[in-house]
């Protein structure tokens, strides 16, 4: 405890939190990889959903989401939380999880390793979207002290999911479809908020990404 007649140089005397630097393999913004890698999913995805794929090839972009976006973003996620970015480690994290979950239902639904029958398929995938529909939700709200560029993506995610929810419970080619759209709109946000990450990387400025939707 500090005593009331101390001088004020005693009680100056504080200890300063300094930011930390970081140097070496980790230095860098973890957005360089999480959102490229993000983006090519996206686009696979998105282009199956809207058709350029027969309905029946669900596992179309599989070996994408697979092996290039559920292991990307989980890398970006490991690189943020090493370099103290929680916010984004946390998006990173819980796309990565949706990625891969997704691969996991596709093939599981399609081999047959859950042992779901076929009256519980469309069930199934039902829990799986809602379920993801109420984190990204979630998630999109704790964005709002953000730019509204990240919000605005992790919002187009909410629409397509709802979406694609709905062509999946009412059987709607259409709502599947306006889904795919949907996610071909956001991955077209992400490679705008790409530009500007590989914009000043490689030592230009960044790209305007709004103010935030929520101040204080």
């Amino acid at each position: 405890m500090t005593a009331i007649g101390a001088s004020a140089e005693e009680s100056a005397e504080v200890v300063e939190v300094a930011e930390v630097t970081v140097t070496g393999p980790l230095a860098g913004d973890p957005m360089a990889l999480g959102l490229p890698v993000f983006i090519v999913g996206s686009i696979a995805l998105g282009l199956t959903l809207v058709g350029m794929v027969p309905a029946a090839a669900v596992g179309a972009p599989l070996a994408i989401i697979l092996a290039a976006t559920s292991a990307g973003l989980f890398a970006a996620t490991i690189w943020s939380a090493a370099v103290g970015q929680s916010a984004v480690a946390s998006v990173f994290g819980t796309f990565a999880g949706f990625w891969l979950s997704y691969a996991v239902l596709v093939l599981g639904l399609t081999h047959n390793w859950f042992v779901i029958p076929a009256t519980a398929v469309t069930s199934t995938e039902e829990l799986f979207l809602t379920a993801w529909l109420i984190i990204i939700v979630a998630l999109t709200l704790a964005t709002l002290r953000l730019p509204w560029a990240f919000t605005a993506l992790l919002g187009l995610v909410d629409v397509a999911l709802l979406l694609v929810l709905l062509g999946t419970s009412q059987g709607s080619a259409g709502a599947t479809k306006a889904g795919g759209v949907v996610v071909l709109a956001f991955a077209a946000l992400g490679i705008y908020l790409f530009v500007g990450t590989a914009s000043t990387a490689t030592g230009g400025g960044p790209v305007p990404l709004g103010r935030p939707l929520l101040h204080g």
